[in-house]
């Protein structure tokens, strides 16, 4: 879209979400003169700590000076989630919106939970932006590890993949496998430079592991590692799974990582009697 119509796309999308919101909804009385829905312009510029000049001209989709604190500050005036910020920042900077850092436990929708029944024979995981592993479906149990079973401080992919003897001796090419969720953490590690939870935890398991610091220091990045896998199963011998990782939408910055059997194999069968005797 040409300037023009970015801006007229920002100015009807900042003048429909201040319509949304209560004066209630903001903390503020509401009154009785009120002859428009939602909240008075000045209202808005006054939460955000600007002019109501320059959000009236910014309301109105004029080209001024705007910055990525300042346009912050308006997402939080107007309430915006997640993918409303990012949409106001691509209208009004034509850029991404630097990614929030919000230091909690990401919890597993009851959707996604119905997911991880759903994928019942192909075993699933899901981790987050830190690559805690946060759900799990019985299949990834039996082929990998009961993961209620390891501690919530452990309880992470890499951590378990550069610490774990079952987990290497699993893999039977240990070294893709491990590489393609290592480059996964380092395009989080990139986006999330300012939490420093990242610089610890890499300080904490290169003490532990050696090849951590190895494969570390090689720089490979990805979002979304395709990778074929073999195991060697210590129970049913050898398992072949194309493994897919998928970023689930929403505020919370998760992956779903999924391996299917590949094409071809008994591996189903397999991952099916692991299944019946847990």
């Amino acid at each position: 879209m040409n300037t023009k119509e970015r801006l007229q796309a920002l100015s009807a999308f900042l003048t429909t979400h201040r319509a949304k919101l209560k004066p209630s909804d903001a903390g503020l009385l509401g009154g009785s003169r009120r002859r428009t829905p939602g909240l008075r312009r000045e209202e808005v510029a006054a939460i955000a700590g600007v002019s109501t000049t320059w959000y009236t001209w910014l309301e109105q989709g004029r080209e001024i000076k705007m910055s990525v604190q300042v346009l912050d500050r308006i997402a939080i005036a107007l309430q915006l989630n997640e993918d409303e910020r990012q949409y106001l920042f691509m209208l009004a900077l034509e850029q991404p919106a630097p990614t929030t850092i919000v230091d909690q436990a990401p919890t597993v929708s009851p959707s996604l939970s119905r997911i991880l029944v759903e994928l019942h024979d192909c075993p699933t995981i899901i981790s987050d932006r830190r690559c805690n592993i946060v759900g799990w479906n019985q299949a990834a149990a039996a082929v990998f590890l009961d993961f209620a079973l390891i501690p919530l401080e452990e309880r992470n992919l890499i951590w378990l993949l550069f610490t774990r003897k079952e987990l290497k001796a699993l893999a039977v090419n240990w070294r893709d496998f491990a590489m393609g969720f290592l480059a996964m953490f380092r395009s989080y590690y990139g986006q999330y430079l300012g939490d420093n939870w990242y610089s610890e935890f890499i300080e904490r398991i290169s003490g532990v592991n050696q090849d951590f610091r190895t494969f570390w220091n090689q720089s490979d990045v990805s979002s979304a590692p395709e990778v074929f896998i073999e195991f060697r199963h210590a129970k049913v011998g050898k398992l072949l799974f194309d493994l897919t990782t998928l970023q689930v939408q929403g505020r919370a910055d998760l992956r779903c990582s999924v391996y299917t059997a590949s094409p071809g194999s008994d591996t189903d069968s397999k991952v099916k009697l692991l299944m019946s005797k847990i």
